[in-house]
């Protein structure tokens, strides 16, 4: 006699079936990630700024847009890990209470380079100026390109209006005067300038 034909279980209806398996699989990865992100924006840690912090400036809304066109994030995290190691090289770990004014964050996981989150007040203006200009000519194994044509880049002050209008439409809260000054505020401005206002800014609110 043959065999009698069984039909198959559910556990092989799935491994056998490509569609099938793909469906659930994104079914429970978006489960997961709904688990997991939803309750962060009921939090009040994660949605509240930190004690003394403040909307970036003028100038420093300039500096972040020059850093993200330039790809800085690319090789630069700006999230020190809360382990020893990082805390100690890095100083203390980065809270999201330090980033609900931006807009995208910086987080990221790129080890290239040392993680920024930390450096604001660590160097002065003009460290930050000739690393950026020259790189090398302060850390001799660095492998960061030149950006030598931002010192004579003379920022827009339409575009840091318009760059703060966006802002203030994800929550940023910019007043009408702020927006209206803000053009005023970067004339004569170079992008380098920018760079390192908004470089000198970061990780100096809640730093404790």
């Amino acid at each position: 006699m043959g065999n009698p034909t069984t039909k198959p279980s559910g556990h092989e209806r799935i491994e056998t079936s490509n569609f099938l398996m793909i469906v659930l699989i994104v079914l429970a990865v978006a489960v997961g990630g709904l688990v997991e992100i939803v309750p962060l924006f009921f939090q009040r840690s994660t949605t509240q700024p930190v004690e003394g912090l403040k909307p970036y400036t003028a100038l420093q809304v300039a500096g972040r847009d020059v850093y993200l066109r330039e790809g800085c994030y690319n090789c630069h995290s700006q999230m020190v890990r809360p382990f020893r190691a990082e805390v100690l090289r890095y100083g203390n770990f980065s809270k999201a209470g330090e980033f609900v004014y931006d807009h995208p964050f910086q987080w990221g996981s790129k080890r290239t380079g040392p993680d920024l989150h930390r450096v604001g007040g660590k160097y002065s203006d003009d460290w930050h100026r000739l690393h950026l200009i020259s790189p090398r000519s302060l850390v001799p194994e660095s492998n960061m390109p030149n950006y030598p044509w931002l010192e004579g880049a003379v920022l827009d002050g339409s575009k840091v209006t318009a760059s703060m209008t966006a802002l203030t439409r994800v929550g940023v809260p910019y007043s009408a005067d702020e927006l209206k000054n803000a053009a005023e505020e970067v004339k004569g401005k170079t992008e380098l300038d920018a760079l390192v206002a908004y470089l000198q800014v970061l990780g100096t609110a809640g730093n404790k």
